[in-house]
């Protein structure tokens, strides 16, 4: 059964004060559920970033709750925190975050909340998982960037949390690279049931999502309705995209190309939006 794993309502969050204030986050409501990968998107400045410290607890807001796993971490002190991170919320940072003196593994384990030699071999299925485990000692000078991102990924699953975080994880990567990360991301939401939440402005991120949710100005954006194209399965904008009517269904589709593969024969593609 799916689980709200991230509930945020009401969220706001100002920086500075008096005639200096600038609202980040204004009244930012959301929610993520075990299974699903939601991707939050949205230009420059946005808030994106504020919205995934303050979900991830790195961050208070100035108003308004936030709930990982049924706590309302909001209302703990800074000395619980912590132990919220490390027990529910798994972190997968743009700029990947591995320590250069460390392997891959080692960098894995670290993190572990359990130590020792249970650490150890939890770093090297996870990573073998991943399909790293021929780069189990190698350092992250060694790596590419796809490497060292799933090295990230595992570091983020070392604890077993019910939430995963991702931070522009395709930003240092090239297009295949890329790709391979937001699948190994869809798999992890719907195989190991994670919910999985990541922001960005990488457009291709959204081919696996599940949902798309724009972020502009601080506050999400209630007019930007999403559908997905029946033929590549890309969650696209509804509006101002071509549209097929088949047995009373309206189709959109990304461009003419999806379009006319359709209309050659629906029948063979995926069943009518939700």
């Amino acid at each position: 059964m799916d689980e709200h794993i991230l509930h945020m309502e009401k969220v706001t969050k100002i920086y500075g004060s008096g005639d200096a204030a600038f609202a980040a986050l204004r009244d930012v409501d959301f929610e993520a559920k075990t299974g699903e990968m939601v991707v939050v998107m949205g230009p420059s400045g946005a808030g994106k970033t504020t919205f995934l410290t303050i979900a991830g607890a790195l961050l208070r807001p100035t108003s308004g709750t936030v709930t990982v796993c049924d706590t309302e971490i909001t209302s703990l002190g800074e000395k619980d925190l912590p132990d919220i991170r490390r027990e529910y919320i798994g972190f997968v940072f743009q700029s990947f975050n591995l320590l250069e003196s460390l392997t891959a593994k080692e960098n894995v384990s670290l993190v572990m909340i359990d130590g020792g030699r249970h650490a150890v071999r939890r770093a090297e299925e996870i990573l073998s998982m991943l399909g790293l485990g021929h780069r189990l000692n190698s350092l992250p000078k060694n790596l590419s960037g796809g490497e060292k991102q799933r090295v990230a990924i595992a570091r983020a699953l070392a604890n077993n949390p019910q939430l995963i975080l991702a931070d522009e994880p395709t930003a240092n990567l090239d297009s295949k690279r890329g790709r391979e990360v937001m699948e190994l991301l869809e798999r992890i939401a719907y195989e190991m049931n994670k919910a999985v939440v990541i922001v960005s402005h990488d457009h291709r991120t959204r081919e696996v999502a599940d949902r798309v949710v724009w972020l502009e100005d601080g506050t999400f954006r209630s007019d930007v309705v999403t559908v997905r194209d029946p033929v590549c399965a890309r969650v696209i904008e509804q509006e101002g995209a071509p549209i097929v009517e088949f047995e009373a269904i309206v189709y959109y589709f990304c461009g003419e190309n999806c379009q006319k593969q359709f209309e050659k024969g629906p029948l063979t593609y995926v069943d009518a939006p939700e």
